[in-house]
């Protein structure tokens, strides 16, 4: 924090001084341009320079020095309660009393973020419409709530509202809207073992083998080695299908090394199904999945990623509204190549980014797929994506993809396949 800053801060908080007041800093002459607020704030009290009677404006100033700015305006009777609850910690540590309702001023802090997206799908031998499209706008709150210095709260109310709705046989131009609490969670530490208990929102297996809402205790232990698990339901699954998962239990191990060329991860998931889940899955009552990945750097912000994911299951079953069942044969193996360029950074309008990947996963290595795409297949589903994304402003984020997905081959139509164009455009806030 410059000090030029903290002149503008402290000129805020009210305090003045003769404006005749005799400047005490030598590196800090008449003509200068901060030269009559410095001289007011020293004569206050507020600031001080060093011993060789110096202010050092360039330098880049601490939070123990910022803090000590602050104690010396509330000395003043300044109103600073936001300082205060800012720097609270280091006020504490200088002796300064800060009462409840100041450290408690930026107790609970709201987020957001706003997206709108528009999706065309055209599907060949796929059980659906040739072509259809939508768009919609999602809006979503965070609210943060500080528990201690070691826990949160963290919940989300999330709003959809659907201009033109692809929804099967028609399309819904009504403008339909939803809104839920779909997040409500504890995060915190217990001695050096991060947990998280209540509703997420999370991916598993970067996303490859579930993304969604899950009610869950994970807990995590480790920095650049980590070792994780979580147990819990799949509540994602339930909503597409009613009763369709109860529970399910994850492990992971892997690293995240700064720096590294390599980082890599192995685990497991399994999903204990419901009564709908086991008429899918062909009468078994569970999916078990083992996956391995790995990051590359091979070159300056060039990311080569790659996962391979086996299955317990190859046999499924579709079910009919007349309650018939047809069978269905895939293979047990799946794997996921991508390469990454850059990325679009929020806060940094201009930044940009490409990535790329091909996919071929059997229908049993993934529950509630993380891309945009088609993978409703039985058989499972193989194809490519390629996309962008660029910050237009700061915080404005746009970004499109294509895929080109089909299903394996098995007793489903060879030729089903979809092609999807999906692009939104991000406001986080």
């Amino acid at each position: 924090m410059k000090k030029s800053l903290v002149l503008a801060m402290a000129m805020a908080l009210g305090v003045t001084a003769s404006a005749y007041a005799a400047n005490p800093f030598s590196d800090v002459p008449a003509g200068h341009w901060a030269y009559d607020s410095i001289s007011k704030l020293a004569a206050a009290g507020v600031i001080e320079g060093y011993g060789d009677d110096t202010f050092r404006g360039d330098r880049l100033m601490t939070r123990y020095e910022m803090a000590q700015i602050v104690a010396r305006a509330m000395a003043k009777g300044a109103n600073v309660d936001k300082l205060a609850a800012e720097f609270a910690d280091e006020l504490e540590k200088l002796n300064v009393r800060v009462a409840a309702l100041e450290k408690k001023s930026d107790n609970v802090r709201i987020t957001g973020e706003i997206r709108y997206h528009y999706k065309h799908q055209k599907n060949t031998n796929n059980g659906g419409r040739e072509k259809y499209s939508e768009n919609g706008l999602r809006s979503r709150l965070y609210f943060t709530g500080k528990v201690n210095d070691n826990w949160n709260y963290v919940g989300r109310i999330q709003n959809q509202q659907w201009f033109h709705k692809a929804d099967e046989p028609i399309v819904n131009n009504k403008g339909d809207e939803e809104t839920h609490f779909n997040i409500a969670k504890l995060e915190g530490r217990l001695g050096g073992v991060k947990v998280i208990a209540g509703r997420d929102d999370d991916v598993f297996a970067n996303g490859y083998i579930y993304d969604g809402e899950h009610d869950a205790i994970k807990l995590s232990y480790g920095d650049k080695w980590y070792v994780s698990g979580g147990y819990g339901k799949l509540t994602d699954l339930n909503d597409d299908i009613p009763n369709s998962a109860k529970d399910f239990w994850t492990a992971e191990i892997g690293s995240n090394i700064e720096g590294s060329f390599v980082n890599g991860k192995v685990g497991y998931l399994r999903n204990k199904l419901g009564t709908a889940g086991e008429e899918q899955f062909n009468g078994d009552d569970n999916v078990g999945i083992w996956y391995v990945g790995a990051d590359f750097n091979v070159a300056k912000d060039l990311v080569f990623n790659a996962m391979y994911l086996r299955s317990n299951r190859d046999k499924f079953a579709e079910i009919a509204d007349d309650g018939t069942a047809t069978p269905y044969e895939s293979k047990k193996d799946g794997y996921v190549f991508g390469l990454g360029y850059k990325g679009a950074e929020a806060s940094e309008p201009g930044s940009w980014g490409l990535t790329a990947r091909y996919y071929n996963q059997g229908r049993g290595t993934y529950l509630a797929h993380t891309i945009d795409g088609e993978t409703g297949f039985m058989t499972g589903f193989k194809g490519w994506s390629i996309g962008g994304d660029v910050t237009v402003a700061k915080n404005m984020v746009a970004s499109v993809t294509y895929y080109d997905t089909k299903a394996l081959k098995g007793e489903q139509e060879n030729d089903a396949k979809a092609k999807v164009i999906w692009s939104e455009f991000n406001v986080f806030f």
